[in-house]
Parts: C-alpha cells; structure tokens; sequence
C-alpha cells in the first residue's frame, strides 16, 4: 500500500448495521417478520409437490386459492407492519382472524407451522408501542412515573422541610406551629389559614 491509496470505511459495516437498527426500533420488526413468514407456509403447501423416490405426493387441497389469498395476505399485512406502523392495531387483528382461517381453510394451517406464526405475529402487533423519543426528556434520564427525573431534585416547600432528627424520617414535614394567622373556621371546629 502507498499513502496515496485511498483508505477503505472499516466502519461501512457497522453504520450499516446501526441504521438498520435504528429503522427496526422504530416500528413493529419482529411482529411483520413473523406474520410475513406465516404467510409462506400457508400459500406454499397446498401447491407443493413432495418427491419420493418415484412416488408424488400433492398436498394441493379443494381450497388452493383460499390458501393463496390467506398467505399472500398475510404477506402483505407482514410488511404493513414494517412501514405503515400507525396501521398496527388492524394489522394485527387481521393477522390473527387470518390465521384461524387459515385452520380450517389450508391444511390445517399451513401444518400449523404458519398459523402460530401468524398469531404470534399478530399478537406482537397489537401488542406494541412506539417508544418515546429521547430528544423529548432534554437528554435527561427518565425515571419511573411520579418521580422526578435523574438528576433533578423535586421543589420543596421552605415551611415543611424539617432538618432530619433520630425518630423521624427524611422528607417529613415538621408539625406546625400555630400562628395568628390562622383563624378558626365555624365548620365543625377546623381552622383555616387566612
């Protein structure tokens, strides 16, 4: 090598495999892979001709075109999911009649292999949720509902907080002291600040 030749990306692999990942984050993957791998088995069955030796078998069925509309749809549901996400819900639910159809309709769907595909392909579907953006937390860490997030400390009232003493726990308010101001209010003896 001289230092004229040009210098090849060792990195082109893994950008590569980062951006697809970054595309597979972002919507339904593995739901659309196997309703679409559920489709195959069963369009493909009922037209498949097995070989042995010089015997034929045919597993072709009265239903054939009933068999090739319930996968090719399926197929087709597969990679709905992949790029219409906001389509899931239905996606799903489709995937998942289509698999019970395919039951009854396709050699027992698909020798069952492409039914649970299918259903556990829709299932994944409903199942799923578009995760939340980090650019929306300000790149602060999330932390679990009804806490503040990492790195903040929650605002604190000046009157409550109380320095900690040995048969009280942190972040409990001292009791308060009556004041002048309050004054008592004629609804069965509470008081009232005013």
């Amino acid at each position: 090598m001289s230092a004229e030749t040009p210098v090849q990306s060792v990195g082109s692999f893994t950008r590569t495999r980062l951006r697809f990942r970054a595309w597979r984050g972002d919507r339904p993957f593995w739901a659309g892979l196997f309703t679409l791998l559920g489709g195959v088995p069963i369009a493909y069955f009922p037209y498949a001709t097995l070989k042995l030796g010089h015997v034929s078998i045919a597993m072709a069925t009265t239903a054939g075109a009933g068999s090739l509309i319930i996968g090719v749809l399926l197929v087709t549901l597969g990679l709905t999911l992949w790029f219409q996400q906001a389509q899931r819900i239905f996606a799903g639910v489709a995937s998942i009649v289509l698999a019970l159809v395919s039951l009854v309709v396709s050699n027992i769907g698909g020798f069952v292999i492409g039914f649970l595909l299918a259903l556990v392909g829709g299932a994944l579907a409903i199942s799923w949720a578009p995760g939340e953006a980090s650019a929306e937390t300000g790149g602060k860490e999330l932390a679990p509902s009804g806490a503040a997030p990492a790195g903040t400390l929650p605002d604190r009232d000046e009157d409550a907080a109380a320095p900690e003493t040995a048969g009280e726990p942190a972040g409990v308010p001292a009791p308060r002291e009556h004041s002048e101001d309050v004054v008592p209010d004629n609804d069965n003896g509470r008081h009232r600040a005013g």
